[in-house]
């Protein structure tokens, strides 16, 4: 709480929680018909989850590293659980599944607590995508065994690879920085989280060309543009609260958005593939946990790698 970026963006938080909760009143008053009137029941729930989730959060920030870790280590378990509860699963996937909840979650995330780079980056791609195929392949079952396979390492790297990334982004150290890494956190979650706000205010007012019909409907090129310039005037803005300078943090807040939409569509082509319309329904007005992750699964990686070679010690001795 020292550091003057980071009440700035706390501020920013909870005024935006107010200015959605004045919304959701409104719209809750001014409703007339059936389907208002749902959409405001839709919107007030959707509230209600959004200062819990927020609240959450940033007090998993203000607590420390620890906090958050935990945090994101916990949503991972969570999401990694919706994904296998809707993908179905043999006898002789089980085992798997066990190292993969109560062996590889842990230690990826305890990696990312000891700040250690070289093994937290290459754990799971290497290490776990090798245990996960050969204990299924120990088990005997064969039938379906490449799809099988498959779908536990792609939840392991979309539900645990991708999103501990975010709470790696404590551990980067950028030189010549008064900024807290806490606040770079608090850059990706908000600009994420805004680039999705404004997809969806820009697509629903001006939208007509549909971005990907057959994955998701309601979402639009218009919407998509918007959200990309909403959010690149947002993270310019929000330059003085980071190391990037302007540009910098104009350019990286544009990296956001278009991996948010990337990540977003790509989880929403899993539910179509699994039938479904939400991961699960834990989060009153927002599905499940992996819901409120998509976007940034491929967001938080990308943010993360860019910051650590463009602006930390270790990436410019890596680029030199």
């Amino acid at each position: 709480m020292n550091d003057p970026s980071m009440v700035t963006l706390l501020a920013v938080v909870f005024g935006a929680l107010v200015l959605g909760s004045i919304a959701a009143a409104i719209v809750a008053r001014t409703a007339r018909s059936d389907r208002g009137r749902s959409m405001a029941r839709n919107l007030a729930a959707r509230m209600r989850s959004w200062w819990i989730m927020a609240g959450v959060f940033v007090a998993s920030v203000l607590i420390g590293g620890v906090g958050t870790i935990v945090l994101f280590a916990a949503s991972s378990f969570l999401a990694f659980r919706e994904f296998i509860t809707l993908t179905p699963t043999r006898r002789g996937d089980h085992r798997a599944l066990f190292w993969a909840f109560f062996f590889v979650i842990p230690i990826q995330y305890l990696l990312v607590a000891q700040e250690r780079y070289g093994l937290f980056s290459i754990f799971i791609p290497v290490y776990a995508f090798i245990l996960i195929p050969a204990r299924i392949a120990a088990a005997g079952e064969t039938e379906s065994f490449l799809e099988r396979t498959s779908k536990i390492q792609w939840g392991l790297l979309s539900c645990v690879y991708f999103v501990s990334h975010v709470p790696a982004i404590l551990t980067l150290d950028i030189p010549g920085s008064e900024t807290s890494n806490a606040a770079l956190l608090f850059f990706l979650v908000l600009i994420v989280q805004l680039n999705d706000v404004f997809q969806y205010i820009v697509g629903s007012l001006f939208g007509r060309r549909p971005l990907a019909p057959r994955v998701s409907p309601n979402k639009t090129i218009e919407g998509m543009i918007g959200g990309l310039v909403g959010s690149v005037a947002v993270g310019a803005a929000m330059s003085t609260v980071t190391p990037f300078g302007v540009a910098g943090a104009a350019g990286l807040a544009a990296a956001i958005a278009v991996m948010g939409v990337l990540g977003d569509l790509t989880m929403s082509a899993v539910k179509r593939d699994l039938g479904v319309k939400d991961y699960s329904d834990l989060i009153p007005g927002h599905g499940g946990v992996l819901d409120r992750l998509d976007s940034l699964t491929f967001a938080a990686p990308v943010f993360f790698h860019l910051t650590r070679y463009f602006y930390s010690g270790d990436g410019m001795t890596a680029i030199v």
